[in-house]
């Protein structure tokens, strides 16, 4: 199975900081972090950029509870609150990811019958915009509304 994470509304290349005593985030770049290698990205994409696109590689098992249980090498979290974490880092220079902020695409808010339906055709699709109601980059849980996903047949 494969999970493709479709996102428009990017912020930008700057954010402010965190802390107001701090310099604004410059080169902002987002990209899927690898589970327990924080500083292993997927595909790192410009904050300006009009949309992005990252594909998974993953598996569906049945789970202890009857559900199904998704894991990967960019898959997080333990089973029934697995998730994918987005990125945010600043690019320096000499081209180092600094993260300042990420985003938990939360896999147990796929409604069923999308999860069922990606099982057996091979792809589950999220659809998302990547700025928040302040124009900084998303952070924190993404659930629905926030994200819409859909089951689609394999590419």
């Amino acid at each position: 199975m494969r999970i493709r994470i479709d996102a428009v509304e990017l912020p930008g290349l700057t954010c402010p900081p965190g802390d107001p005593s701090d310099a604004a985030h410059r080169n902002v770049h987002v990209a899927v972090q690898r589970r327990d290698r924080p500083a292993e990205l997927l595909d790192p994409q410009p904050g300006d950029a009009a949309r992005v696109t990252w594909t998974l590689e993953c598996t569906a098992v049945a789970s202890s509870d009857g559900g199904t249980d998704v894991k990967g090498p960019y898959i997080q979290g333990r089973p029934g609150n697995r998730f994918v974490y987005l990125s945010w880092g600043a690019v320096d220079d000499e081209g180092s990811f600094t993260m300042f902020r990420r985003a938990k695409l939360m896999l147990d808010a796929v409604p069923a019958h999308a999860l069922e339906s990606a099982v057996s055709g091979g792809l589950l699709v999220a659809r998302l915009g990547l700025t928040d109601a302040c124009g900084e980059p998303v952070c924190a849980r993404v659930v629905p509304p926030r994200v819409t996903w859909t089951a689609e047949p394999h590419d």
